[in-house]
């Protein structure tokens, strides 16, 4: 009997998948552990492994389809002394249908008589209409039985529905029905120009397909805002200390190029270690309160953005910190990271200021229990000892959770985050 390869469910969030490509053919042998295809997931391009030694007996999704459900047969292996005969004898079980509750007794509640409806119809009910005409006037939220068709025997067609939205036009009041209060027919809606060409078919737009990381992105950002209590704290950080040092330890080698980011990451790194108060996430039954520092980085990417993690980052130095995340960002682009390179994290953290974004507030990552958004150093006018002069300034926002982190507790961190950023040697040690 051959073997089915299922659609595998690659991240926690995953449902569906699209098969990006396959790397082996019908008729190929494989071994466990060989890379079968590339699945495109919510969050990445990843590859698929053989469990089980054969031969690539079908494949029964092709290469580019896409919408894919997890666990769904996406071709069958044949096993050893199998051979394609084995493929035309093979049926898949025939699904079975879901139970159907029976309504009880209390719940069924006998239904008012209903007249029949306007004299529009025709034939079983039917109401004449064009195909254009019928999704003109659904998406428009008309009537199809209130409007007079001009179309031969009566048919609905474009120029009907286009009479119809003109502006000032009402339409008219539905007939009453026998055992139902009558309600006061509301008026059509006046529509602009653009939306009457959008429903013709001609829209003065382009659609961009939702890609399954754009649809998961969209989702648990809607879920952060919407379920999680924000609250946000500004600090200014003087960096020309930082950007000196910088300077100095990139000239002394070409082995290693550290950012001002890889800075921002040690510095918050060891920021909650010291406040591990911070370093927390909220669940129903706890706090958690983290014993690892790992910081996702916000990576944009060109459908959407992935939030690689740098593990243990109070533990590694800005060498390490400067070439791990220059790898991650390289393969996260590439879509060639790993579940968990991606996956888990305690603290996040978005640099807008390579754009030169002065400052914004960052939406929380769940379940980490803050993100901290980096702005772009500018210099700015600053009081130094009663007189003004000019720094470089970095303006970071940290956007907290307030079931897991207080605001005297984002107030710590944010303290301890400047001191480091400011004194940048405490970081060498």
């Amino acid at each position: 009997m051959p073997i089915e390869i299922l659609m595998p469910a690659l991240s926690p969030t995953m449902t569906e998948g699209n098969l990006a490509k396959w790397l082996k053919k019908e008729g190929d042998e494989v071994h466990s552990g060989d890379v079968l295809a590339e699945i495109e997931t919510d969050k990445a391009t990843m590859e698929v492994e053989a469990v089980d030694d054969g031969k690539i007996g079908k494949i029964l999704v092709p290469e580019g389809a896409q919408g894919i459900k997890v666990n769904e047969p996406i071709a069958l292996l044949l096993g050893e002394g199998e051979d394609a005969s084995a493929i035309e004898k093979f049926k898949e079980p025939a699904p079975q249908p879901a139970p159907v509750a029976e309504p009880s007794v209390e719940s069924v509640q006998p239904m008012p008589a209903v007249s029949a409806a306007p004299t529009k119809e025709r034939g079983n009910g039917r109401i004449f209409a064009s195909p254009l005409a019928r999704r003109m006037a659904q998406q428009a939220g008309l009537d199809l039985g209130a409007i007079r068709g001009s179309g031969p025997q009566g048919r609905i067609v474009k120029s009907d529905i286009e009479a119809a939205l003109s502006p000032g036009r009402v339409a008219p009041a539905a007939p009453a029905r026998t055992g139902l209060v009558p309600q006061p027919a509301p008026a059509t809606p006046v529509l602009s120009k653009e939306r009457v060409a959008a429903l013709a078919g001609n829209p003065p737009y382009t659609e961009r397909p939702l890609s399954a990381m754009r649809r998961v992105i969209a989702r648990r950002l809607t879920e952060s805002k919407q379920s999680v209590p924000h609250f946000y704290l500004t600090i200014d950080c003087e960096i020309d200390a930082l950007l000196k040092i910088r300077t100095e330890l990139n000239a002394k080698s070409d082995a290693y190029r550290i950012s001002v980011n890889d800075f921002v990451i040690r510095a918050a790194a060891l920021a909650l270690r010291q406040v591990s108060a911070a370093n927390a996430s909220w669940s129903d039954e706890a706090i958690l309160l983290w014993d690892s520092v790992d910081i996702a980085v916000a990576v944009a990417l060109d459908d959407g953005l992935i939030t690689p993690i740098v593990k243990n980052a109070d533990r590694k130095g800005l060498a390490a910190i400067a070439d791990e995340t220059k790898d991650l960002v390289a393969r996260a682009r590439a879509g060639k990271l790993k579940l968990e390179e991606f996956q888990g994290g305690t603290f996040s953290i978005s640099n807008l200021g390579m754009y030169g974004v002065r400052d914004f507030a960052a939406v929380i990552n769940p379940p980490h229990g803050g993100i901290l958004a980096v702005g772009a150093g500018e210099q700015r006018a600053v009081v130094k000892d009663g007189a003004l002069a000019v720094a470089t300034v970095m303006s970071c926002t940290l956007s907290c959770d307030h079931r897991a982190v207080d605001g005297a507790v984002g107030a710590q961190f944010l303290a301890a985050f400047k001191k480091l950023v400011e004194d940048p040697l405490t970081m060498l040690l």
